[in-house]
């Protein structure tokens, strides 16, 4: 009986951390979207540059957001006494891989603000790896530089690869 109760109890807790990180980032979307349509709490307009940088904090917000409830999903599955072996085996995989990804994203980001971008926003996935710029007006050269250092890094084939420009 006691089992059980510890069983509800962790359910009940894992699904008000992810009810919590769901209300925060319903309110980040809100004060960021409100933001990006003009309005900065003064009345007066935000320039563009401001709307640039907002994007790329906001995708950097969602991304983490996104993987602490991916984490949390992964930790609840792992400590449950309810998972098998082979499923927290794959949970810790899972996890694993996540840390990963976590660290090539923060490492490619770095070096491409290293190679004079103002910014840029990485996300590896299963199907590839999406890079979007901090640059309206991205040449081809520019493109294929990234493009060669996310292939150099990643060791993967360049049809993988999205290089998209933002401004």
């Amino acid at each position: 009986m006691k089992a059980k109760m510890k069983s509800k109890t962790k359910k009940i807790l894992v699904l008000s951390v992810m009810i919590v990180l769901l209300v925060t980032t319903g309110v980040l979307n809100f004060v960021l979207n409100d933001k990006l349509n003009g309005s900065n709490g003064t009345g007066s307009p935000i320039v563009d540059n401001s709307v640039t940088q907002t994007f790329f904090v906001a995708a950097r917000s969602d991304r983490q957001t996104t993987r602490e409830s991916e984490f949390l999903y992964l930790d609840a599955i792992m400590k449950s006494e309810n998972s098998s072996a082979s499923a927290k085996t794959e949970a810790e995989q899972q996890k694993m891989l996540l840390v990963k990804r976590m660290e090539q994203e923060l490492s490619l980001e770095t070096m491409i603000k290293g190679k004079g971008f103002e910014d840029a926003i990485v996300t590896i996935g299963d199907g590839g790896v999406n890079v979007v710029i901090c640059k309206a007006d991205l040449t081809e050269e520019q493109a294929n530089q990234v493009l060669a250092l996310v292939v150099s890094e990643m060791k993967c084939k360049p049809a993988t690869v999205k290089v998209i420009p933002y401004a």
